[in-house]
């Protein structure tokens, strides 16, 4: 029994038990190994270190480092698990376990966007997940063995990537994209086959891989299908038999939870839509009214004129009428803080640039703001896509000045860089970040307790312009940036890397990020994209 990682995630059992409720549970259940997902640093390195030592099985991830994390001191393995007895409270890259009666290699893969969409912190290096598979594989067939199975968190499309490259894989365990594969996906090499399997999401089904081989160690067979765990019969009984220890040990751990999701915080007159597809790509009556909250905070504190919070960080919706704070922990449950930043109108640009570069991705990244209003344009190239941006002042709205600078309240995981909001980083690195101690659910219970019954509406505060004529929106007001001239040296190509930043890929040069910029004709030179390329010119 395997699992692709993301225990960390979703549930009122993370925000009271920080994963270690669902560390019982999966001893409970005998799990044989788990890979790392992204959401299992959401309580930074120290929240997985608790968890791992007091797992009864390996927690195996081969492309991250773990050397320079104190935390993980006496916990993480460079070198591949092979005693049984060695694994429970441990991190390799990859273990051999036996399986009915044949040795197969099981290696794990983290998803390398971790380092922006979760909080591991600076010490633990994320390296190329393709690299690290490749150097496990050799280590593990220089031990003979030739069954491997990778147990990933990178997500289907990079599954693709990952069986495509390293053909000694013969099953990819995926997870990260939530996919719902209801059978095997074949990558077909040369003299062997790779087969992709992927379970959905929160439970709803079990996936069961029956695999054959051949006495070479290639796959000659294979019968995958996903089991749905809240199947019924014409009658309405489960098809799945109910577990009595289970239930027992999962009734003792709701116990207290459902006396903490009973207080009723606050009421509303309309349901608040938090529903994954639409929070992360678009403008929802539950995302204004979550930005208005930390806006209201942050400016009875300091001033702030816009808040700016990502769709990734509402994970349900909420009923009309009463307001639970169990329903709040649910849509928000990852305990992040209030910070302000001191951000140009270049900045937030270049922020809003980045929420919406992927929209039709559905990524966590998509903002949702209060104190200001923008226009962008879907059917244009990732960071081109703004079309105009408009800040409150008083009750009028008006043009965003790029050299201006704007208080902006966010949360600690976007400040800290988190979903590529590597702008936020700067102002963060720059000092120019005020910490506000309060929680996110506080500060919404907080606005709640404020507002008394609450009916938020979607107020065209994000327009998609996408079909629209251009000359019906006035463009958003742009730093002029000197074109480049034709006649150039000898350039240098620099392909954009996950986790650079203009000023330190500048700096690796011997240049100014700013004189960078210029000579790439950046119009954001805070929004670079992973895969982009710059020019270096060459000096002579």
């Amino acid at each position: 029994m395997l699992d692709a990682g993301d225990i960390f995630s979703g549930t009122l059992f993370f925000t009271k038990y920080e994963g270690l409720g669902g560390q019982k549970v999966m001893n409970h259940l005998g799990y044989q190994a788990m890979t790392i997902g992204n959401h299992e640093f959401d309580k930074g390195p120290q929240g997985l270190a608790n968890f791992v030592k007091g797992t009864e099985f390996p927690v195996i991830s081969a492309n991250l480092d773990f050397s320079a994390e104190s935390r993980f001191d006496g916990l993480a393995n460079a070198a591949i698990g092979e005693n049984l007895d060695d694994f429970s409270g441990k991190v390799f890259p990859a273990v051999i376990m036996e399986v009915n009666g044949e040795k197969v290699g099981i290696l794990g893969l983290t998803t390398p966007e971790t380092e922006f969409i979760s909080s591991p912190g600076e010490n633990i290096k994320f390296n190329d997940y393709i690299t690290s598979a490749q150097e496990t594989v050799k280590q593990l067939e220089e031990k003979g063995i030739n069954k491997i199975i990778a147990l990933s968190h990178l997500g289907f499309d990079d599954d693709e990537k990952l069986a495509a490259a390293v053909e000694s894989i013969d099953l990819i365990v995926g997870g990260h994209s939530h996919t719902k594969l209801d059978q095997a996906v074949k990558v077909d090499h040369e003299n062997s086959v790779t087969y992709i399997v992927q379970a959905n999401e929160w439970g709803k089904f079990f996936g069961r891989a029956d695999i054959t081989f051949d006495g070479d160690g290639v796959v000659t067979a294979i019968d995958s299908k996903l089991l749905e765990t809240n199947a019924k019969d014409a009658d309405g009984n489960y098809l799945v038999a109910e577990d009595t220890e289970t239930k027992a040990l999962t009734d003792e751990l709701a116990a207290p939870i459902e006396e903490m999701k009973s207080t009723v915080v606050g009421n509303s007159a309309v349901a608040l839509d938090g529903e994954r597809e639409h929070v992360r790509g678009g403008e929802t009556n539950l995302g204004n009214l979550i930005a208005d909250g930390m806006l209201d905070k942050a400016a009875g504190l300091v001033d702030a004129q816009i808040a700016i919070t990502n769709g990734g960080g509402i994970r349900a919706s909420i009923d009309a009428g009463e307001i639970t704070l169990g329903e709040v922990l649910t849509t928000m449950p990852f305990g992040n803080t209030l910070v302000t930043l001191e951000l140009t109108g270049e900045q937030i640009i270049a922020a809003l640039e980045n929420g919406v570069s992927e929209v039709e991705k559905k990524q966590g990244k998509f903002p949702h703001v209060a104190g200001l209003k923008f226009k962008y344009d879907s059917s244009k190239p990732a960071g081109e896509r703004i079309v105009s941006v408009v800040v409150k002042q008083g009750i009028d709205y008006q043009p965003i000045d790029t050299n201006a600078n704007y208080v902006v309240a966010t949360n600690n995981f976007m400040a800290d860089g988190g979903d590529f909001y590597s702008m936020f980083k700067d102002a963060k690195n720059a000092e120019k970040m005020t910490e506000l101690y309060f929680v996110d659910y506080e500060v919404f219970t907080d606005y709640l307790t404020k507002l008394g019954t609450v009916s938020p509406k979607v107020e065209d505060r994000i327009i998609d312009v996408a079909g629209q004529s251009s000359t019906t929106v006035p463009p958003t007001e742009q730093p002029q940036i000197e074109e480049k001239k034709t006649e150039q040296v000898k350039d240098q190509v620099y392909v954009v890397k996950s986790g650079d930043v203009l000023w330190k890929i500048a700096k690796k040069y011997g240049m100014d990020w700013k004189e960078l910029a210029k000579y790439n004709n950046l119009k954001n030179p805070h929004l670079i994209l992973v895969g982009q390329q710059l020019l270096i010119p060459v000096k002579n």
